[in-house]
């Protein structure tokens, strides 16, 4: 009798599961999906209650004969794909790739790769979910109705290369909108008033100006706040309440997905893969062979008892009795969370951060320290503090300061804080319009005494401009945290979609925040004319909710997509005819100012771009972007050709943007842009002559600016092509006698490497630097040097057969 076959989605679990299940089991990866729609049609049959035709993947083609092979003696399979509703449709299509007469299938599901946890789910085997799985046919199918329907039509009306999705259009619109109001917003000037007063006894403290004569007081200008400010010099300053109240702060809950992705330092898609890497067991760390989290895609806040009982005793012996509740602490998951699975928690607390260090990397490290703090937090009692708010009069004006002093440090002892601190940077809630930190009321770590009818004095008045401002781009936390309020896509989907709208060029990152590109914009009002419930955000958030439904039984496959399919189908075909041609281009108002023919907006291969309607026979064209290259102070700056004279214009190529002459074609100098620290551009700088010559042709050399920097070359290219490298100091080993060096270069994708300066003629070449010093050892003329992150800066013999080596520290420069 052949052994059991367990099928899992990823060689490392593989390799973990292996270790519990012994001789009887043989454990294999199935690498993901094995089958999908087709890439080259739709692939689902409309007119016959959405009927899908899988193929195998052409790149699971091996995969899937490694799996049959395994299958052939096997009376039973269990499928141990991932517990979500993409593993459940993993294990389906398992299952009909797989299936025999004489073969048995069995579904495994498990929170966390322990050994308890994989042998419960071993002693308690359960069918394939078939309502799992009809919930993510039906995702996938709505996906492929959206992408492959509407695509094309913007293919023929806009370019090819372009896409829609269903998600992915709402995410880009949520985008848009947010820049149309940043365009729009008009910001409102006001001024805040803080005095410094004494009280009776130090320390000196702050206050707010807050009302006068009762009603809260708005101080809109200069002018106002000056009226004030010689008012309140003449007025007598007396404290008119003090009340002292305890509050409390709790801990958050431990993460679900979308929040340690908000809350993670990494983006999106990094912390996903990090996560997966801790919860899948393939880190070799002595005394653990499982996973050191459990599942990382989840939403409930639901913690296993036993779990509970182990965090506690955590606690007490780390921190001591009065920090462990009385009861555990118990979290209500959002009404339409999926409860299958616990949160993302740690599967031992056996197993500190501290004690698993030197076995990570420190990315790795960074999020297991991040999810271990959150969720022994989790279970530890509130923090207090005391918060003493005092009022001032001064006449007719009032002002207010609160001061706070730390009771108990309950859970933020698990960070090291004290209650009046924040557990860590809120990357997920942003400022709204007009909001601004400093309008809360003035806080002072610790006020003096102070009673009711203290007399005070002022020591100055400070009068503080602000203006309200715009709400912020969306960063990638921000974003995630706006889908998953609004309910669209799930939170294993949001890395994929923010990839896509960056790869589509759709939108462009600028300090770490999200702008939509003019491609983007454009995509956006396109579909919102066209398709608008398709991007609503409320008619996307009911359609994840359909999908949920039939996921719990209350409706299913067909009528979900045929109630969906009825109205997309008329908005297609109107669309077909009614969606703008930007192929053929829209005018401007404007006359081209070298043939006087009408210009036109259209769309080409690296984006919009304005462009002469007299084409082919005028080729006058213009950058659309609204990015202009900047100095470095920040004001626009665009110096003319060096060559001819002639303005220099915004062009985009293969690379992106770029500055080019306009007086090609018999002017052909174009000018590198480079991105500055404010999310801008700016030129590079001119090409300059050198007094140098070329060693091979005698013509001077010039400083140019390339993609990978500034590079010195031959003014006599492409009939000179010689390229002047910075040299190591290094004679070359192979071809020394004819002169060459070791020197610098530059691989196509930017790397850099050592070669021989007399490339192509000799082809010696080296990834690590080469160091001018003989090998102590063995005598090579050379060493190496090699920076890791285990052994830090290095010095080695490159020979393989000598073993000398010594460490170094590394450069102030590069430290």
């Amino acid at each position: 009798m052949g052994k059991a076959l367990v099928v899992v989605e990823s060689p490392a679990k593989a390799k973990t599961i292996n270790k519990y299940l012994g001789r009887d089991y043989k454990v294999v990866a199935s690498m993901g999906h094995i089958r999908d729609l087709p890439k080259s049609k739709l692939g689902v049959d409309v007119d016959n209650d959405f009927e899908e035709h899988y193929e195998s993947l052409a790149s699971r083609k091996k995969v899937i004969k490694e799996l049959k092979d395994a299958a052939k003696d096997a009376s039973d399979i269990y499928v141990a794909t991932d517990p979500d509703r993409e593993g459940e449709a993993i294990g389906w299509h398992l299952v009909q790739e797989l299936k025999g007469r004489k073969r048995k299938f069995h579904r495994l599901t498990f929170n966390e790769i322990t050994k308890k946890a994989v042998q419960d789910a071993m002693n308690h085997p359960r069918a394939i979910d078939e309502k799992m799985v009809a919930a993510q046919r039906a995702r996938r199918v709505l996906d492929r109705l959206v992408g492959y329907k509407i695509s094309p039509l913007l293919w023929d009306k806009v370019r090819r290369g372009l896409s829609a999705g269903r998600v992915q259009s709402v995410a880009l619109k949520l985008v848009c909108d947010r820049e149309r109001e940043i365009e729009q917003f008009v910001p409102e000037e006001y001024w805040n008033v803080y005095a410094r007063l004494a009280g009776p006894q130090p320390p000196e403290f702050e206050a707010k100006l807050i009302k006068r004569d009762g009603d809260t007081l708005k101080v809109g200008n200069e002018e106002q706040s000056k009226a004030v400010v010689a008012e309140l010099e003449q007025a007598t300053w007396i404290v008119t309440s003090v009340t002292t109240k305890e509050r409390k702060r709790h801990a958050s809950p431990p993460f679900i997905t979308s929040k340690l992705q908000q809350t993670s330092r990494f983006p999106v898609k990094k912390t996903m893969m990090l996560a997966q890497q801790l919860y899948e067991g393939g880190i070799e760390i002595p005394g653990l062979t499982g996973g050191l989290i459990t599942y990382m895609r989840t939403d409930s806040v639901r913690v296993a008892d036993e779990a509970l009982v182990a965090v506690r005793d955590h606690i007490q012996s780390a921190f001591g009795p009065e920090y462990v509740p009385e009861k555990p602490n118990y979290y209500k998951s959002k009404s339409d969370a999926q409860d299958a699975h616990e949160a993302i928690r740690p599967t031992s607390l056996q197993h500190d951060p501290e004690s698993v260090r030197q076995f990570l990397t420190a990315d790795q490290y960074s999020l297991y320290r991040l999810i271990w703090n959150r969720f022994v937090a989790s279970q530890m009692p509130a923090a207090t503090f005391d918060e003493t708010t005092v009022d001032v009069a001064a006449g007719p004006y009032l002002f207010r300061v609160k001061g706070s002093v730390p009771k108990f440090a309950g859970w933020m002892a698990t960070y090291g804080l004290t209650p009046g601190e924040p557990e860590q940077k809120d990357t997920s809630t942003p400022a709204g319009a007009g909001s601004d930190a400093d309008d809360d009321d003035a806080v002072s770590g610790v006020l003096p005494p102070l009673a009711e009818g203290d007399r005070l004095s002022l020591k100055a008045l400070r009068p503080d401009q602000k203006f309200t401002q715009p709400p912020p781009r969306f960063s990638e936390a921000t974003l995630v945290k706006e889908l998953e309020e609004n309910g669209i896509g799930r939170p294993s989907t949001y890395a994929s979609i923010i990839g896509v709208l960056q790869d589509r060029e759709y939108v462009s990152k600028h300090d770490g925040r999200f702008k939509p590109t003019m491609l983007g914009t454009m995509i956006t009002d396109l579909l919102t004319k066209s398709f608008d419930d398709i991007i609503d955000v409320e008619y996307t958030r009911n359609l994840e909710d359909d999908l949920d439904k039939i996921e719990q039984g209350k409706t299913d496959y067909v009528r979900t997509l045929t109630g969906f399919y009825r109205k997309f189908k008329k908005d297609l075909s109107r669309a077909g005819k009614e969606m703008i041609d930007l192929k053929k281009g829209i005018e401007i108002g404007e006359a081209c100012d070298k043939c006087g023919a009408p210009m036109l907006k259209r769309v080409g291969k690296f984006g919009p771009f304005i462009a002469c309607s007299g084409y082919p026979d005028c080729t006058n064209t213009r950058e659309l972007e609204t990015s202009e290259p900047e100095s470095e102070n920040g004001e626009e700056e665009i110096e003319p050709c060096e060559n001819c004279g002639k303005e220099m214009v915004m062009k985009r190529g293969r690379f992106g943007q770029f500055l080019a002459c306009t007086g090609y074609p018999e002017c052909k100098t174009t000018r590198k842009l480079i991105a500055t620290k404010q999310g801008g551009l700016r030129a590079a700088k001119a090409d300059q002559i050198l007094d140098e010559k070329c060693p091979r042709c005698s013509s001077n050399l010039v400083l140019k600016q390339g993609r990978f920097g500034e590079f010195t070359a031959c003014t006599n290219y492409p009939q000179c092509k010689y390229i002047k490298h910075k040299t190591t100091g290094v004679k070359c080993p192979k071809d020394a006698e004819q002169g060459g060096e070791i020197v610098e270069r530059k691989s196509k994708r930017g790397k850099t490497f050592y070669g021989c300066s007399n490339y192509p003629d000799c082809d010696f070449v080296l990834w690590n630097r080469p160091v001018n010093e003989p090998c102590p050892k063995c005598g090579t003329p050379y060493l190496v040097e090699k920076t890791t992150k285990k052994h830090g800066r290095q010095i080695l013999c490159n020979n393989e057969e000598c073993d000398y080596a010594r460490s170094e520290a590394l450069p102030e420069t590069a430290a």
